[in-house]
């Protein structure tokens, strides 16, 4: 792999990156509700799942899903699920929501909330891999980048850490954004408000998923 086309790759990534999905939405909502630190352990979810994605399309299983269209349809179904159940939960956290710095006032008619990094990390490592579409992506994409005369192995490990590299910049960019909102969002109402975009949107996201053929 030459400079021109790792040059070309980052380039790719970047801008692939910088969209605004359901990791994003999820790492800068983080930020906004637990910080900048915090949400740290929501990024490393996120980013564990998609470097397993990247393993197992390296690995030549996205081969197999795309061979199997009713296996990749159960797993895009059970991603759009969770989708969902995430933005039902973030919508109904709203209703108890005082500002986006405190947990909920009354826990017991909630589902647990996320506050512990843990929960954070499996929160993010769940929105991540609940695309199945990432291990097509990723399995269409690396090729297009690796020279077939140079070695396999080590172009992959360059090309994966170019992506967490960047993917990483990016959530902090977002999370970053989202903590500084939370610092504004101070008031019960507009925090509530802010809860229940977010969980329409997860939803929105789940809804798309589940339509979306490919």
């Amino acid at each position: 792999m030459n400079l021109h086309t790792w040059l070309l790759y980052a380039l790719t990534v970047g801008v692939i990156s910088a969209i605004p999905g359901p990791n994003m939405l999820l790492v800068m909502s983080h930020g906004a509700r637990h910080g900048l630190r915090r949400s740290t352990a929501t990024m490393a979810g996120c980013m564990s799942a998609l470097l397993i994605m990247m393993s197992i399309s390296a690995a030549g299983l996205g081969v197999f899903l795309q061979a199997w269209p009713a296996l990749f349809d159960a797993l895009r179904l059970l991603g759009a699920t969770y989708l969902v159940y995430l933005g039902i939960k973030t919508w109904r956290a709203a209703a108890h929501t005082e500002t986006l710095a405190s947990p909920p006032t009354d826990a017991k008619e909630l589902p647990r909330t996320l506050h512990t990094p843990g929960a954070l990390y499996r929160n993010g490592f769940l929105v991540a891999s609940s695309n199945p579409k990432a291990i097509l992506f990723a399995a269409a994409l690396l090729p297009q980048f690796m020279s077939p005369t140079a070695h396999g192995p080590l172009q992959f490990v360059v090309l994966v850490i170019t992506f967490a590299a960047i993917e990483v910049s990016w959530y902090c960019i977002y999370a970053s954004f989202g903590s500084r909102l939370g610092q504004v969002l101070r008031g019960a109402p507009v925090a509530r408000a802010f809860q229940r975009a977010t969980g329409g949107i997860f939803i929105g996201f789940g809804a798309a998923m589940a339509a979306l053929h490919r």
